[in-house]
């Protein structure tokens, strides 16, 4: 059901399994909702430095569909494990909702927060105290 949008993650276990883990979690109506869209679709920032990145885009159509692209980060396989899925299912969420809010909620970051932490991936929660500068 995934294989398409999972290919360009392949050489990338890590990143590769943790995306499938997320969209398999997602409920049924947005899985389909994102997969029967021509317009959605999953890549792989693949900056180079001094090179740069390729990313394809569709533009925007007239009846003000567009792009419902996901791009991802391979540091996405190295960080850890709740962050990852709170990131992926985030920038899913904005897919979802067309990078637009919600119902309630203008703010289309704080909306796909929301959306993603109802779908069992909230936003985790670092004790910033703990973090000190380097040297300290």
């Amino acid at each position: 059901m995934f294989a398409s949008h999972l290919e360009p993650f392949a050489e990338l276990a890590p990143l590769h399994d943790r995306l499938l883990f997320v969209l398999r979690a997602l409920p049924q109506t947005v899985q389909l909702d994102l997969l029967e869209d021509v317009w959605f679709r999953i890549a792989h920032d693949d900056f180079v430095p001094g090179k740069g990145r390729t990313v394809w885009l569709a533009s925007p159509a007239p009846a003000g569909n567009g792009s419902r692209c996901v791009v991802l980060k391979a540091k996405l396989a190295d960080c850890p494990e709740g962050f990852a899925y709170y990131v992926i299912a985030h920038e899913l969420a904005h897919a979802f909702l067309r990078n637009g809010g919600s119902d309630n909620v203008l703010d289309p970051e704080v909306a796909a927060d929301r959306l993603a932490s109802s779908w069992g991936f909230p936003k985790p929660r670092y004790d910033l105290g703990a973090i000190s500068p380097k040297g300290r």
